[in-house]
């Protein structure tokens, strides 16, 4: 019996590391709860029940069984994460694997930083905004302007993140400088059209991964946290519009 329970134990600890992984890495929700389920029903855990918020997640198995929480506190956008975990778990349910080298893997996904240098991220979120300015229909006169924008924004969100971690005000710091750049240029005599600008450089900033999410889990049925992404996407695009209409006021 001791023995049972310390396998469960373990079980347990396996399926909310991925959940926390895949929770910590912007995945949907409704996307969590079906992978954690599907690796419980692998390892003959039919009665598991999970339920995830953005900010944690429950998981039991039943009357026997104490239930497990465990809290999320921060949340980022990383897409190889997601797929790497759906992968452990493929593999898991196809028993190729087993359950002591799936949680080895998820520690090292866990630990492993996948993000691309960040001067790479700045100068893709520079070209980016050249790019969408393009493809709104701006003059190439504009270009260099909306790179510079949009690669200085996007430094800067990254830094006051890195200092704050508070994401509304990296995100409305960050929006003021795409702003101050987009006016000077313009006034100047440099730039041509302000909005052309303005637009295309606060694309890297649009939280349009969150936005999506929100829509998903809203349509899967998990209202909770479609409402709860719906605000957190509501904010950060408060942020952005506010900051750059005190710009303009200016």
């Amino acid at each position: 019996m001791v023995l049972r329970e310390v396998d469960n134990e373990f079980t347990i600890d396996c399926l909310l590391l991925a959940g926390r992984i895949m929770i910590e890495s912007g995945a949907e929700t409704y996307r969590v709860e079906d992978t954690m389920l599907r690796m419980a029903h692998s390892q003959n855990m039919l009665d598991a029940q999970c339920y995830t918020t953005p900010t944690g997640i429950i998981f039991s198995l039943g009357k026997t069984q104490p239930t497990r929480i465990t809290s999320i506190s921060n949340r980022v956008t990383d897409l190889q994460k997601i797929a790497l975990v759906n992968s452990v778990s493929r593999r898991l349910t196809s028993h190729m694997i087993t359950l002591e080298d799936a949680y080895d893997e998820l520690k090292s996904i866990q630990k492993t930083n996948y993000f691309l240098p960040t001067y790479i991220q700045v100068i893709s979120a520079a070209l980016a905004s050249g790019c969408f300015l393009i493809m709104f229909k701006g003059g190439w006169s504009d270009f260099l302007f909306a790179c510079l924008a949009g690669g200085l924004g996007f430094l800067v969100l990254l830094m006051i993140n890195d200092l704050t971690k508070v994401k509304f005000f990296s995100e409305f710091t960050a929006s003021l400088v795409v702003g101050s750049i987009a006016v000077f240029a313009v006034k100047y005599g440099h730039g041509t059209e302000i909005d052309k600008i303005v637009i295309s450089s606060v694309m890297p900033l649009v939280p349009g991964i969150l936005i999506t999410n929100a829509v998903r889990d809203l349509m899967a049925g998990h209202f909770m946290s479609g409402m709860a992404k719906g605000a957190e996407a509501f904010l950060t695009a408060f942020a952005i519009g506010a900051a750059i209409a005190v710009t303009l006021s200016f």
